[in-house]
């Protein structure tokens, strides 16, 4: 289902948009993902409302063969770093995480709840991962979900097809960065 209105108290989530995530091998061109979601931002910020910066430090424990995307090893140190595009502001909420979703473990929704939230709109990489994980995390905790589609991309061609075909429109809506700007009014 598309989006036909924000919240007034609506944020915007934007998900691993971080150097090491970033630099790995994307369905859309990362770039543009980062871009897209830079111009969420701004439109959030100007009207007042809340923007959540999150990146990733850490994988669940546990037995997982598949280890991190993009390899073995220890990452290097600027890795977790969110890209410069996004000019974060001191008004902006970090979240960092050690989990796919940025819920666990993490003060997200006490952030949100304090600010009155009620709706989050979502973008970033990856689209099955982090994004779906945040995403159902929020469906869970009652939140209204909208995810922009233009501005998530996945490693995996199918995984991204799957997530914006078959979970997002069962979470909440989906809409185009600029149809979302235009609802900010």
């Amino acid at each position: 289902m598309t989006a036909t209105v924000l919240d007034p108290t609506s944020a915007l989530v934007l998900i691993d948009l971080q150097k090491g995530i970033t630099a790995l091998p994307t369905v859309h061109p990362a770039d543009e993902i980062v871009a897209r979601g830079a111009r969420l931002a701004a439109a959030f910020r100007a009207r007042g409302l809340p923007v959540v910066l999150v990146n990733v430090t850490g994988a669940a424990p546990g037995r997982t063969e598949a280890g991190r995307a993009g390899g073995t090893g220890t990452p290097p140190a600027d890795w977790a770093e969110l890209v410069p595009e996004l000019d974060r502001q001191p008004g902006d909420i970090l979240v960092t995480k050690e989990r796919w979703g940025a819920f666990h473990g993490t003060g997200l929704d006490a952030e949100l709840r304090r600010r009155g939230v009620t709706q989050l709109v979502f973008g970033g990489i990856a689209t099955s991962v982090g994004v779906e994980s945040s995403a159902r995390a929020a469906h869970e905790h009652g939140y209204h979900v909208t995810v922009a589609i233009d501005a998530v991309t996945d490693v995996d061609a199918d995984a991204h097809r799957n997530s914006v075909q078959r979970i997002f429109p069962r979470l909440g809506e989906t809409e185009t960065t600029e149809a979302l700007i235009g609802l900010l009014g």
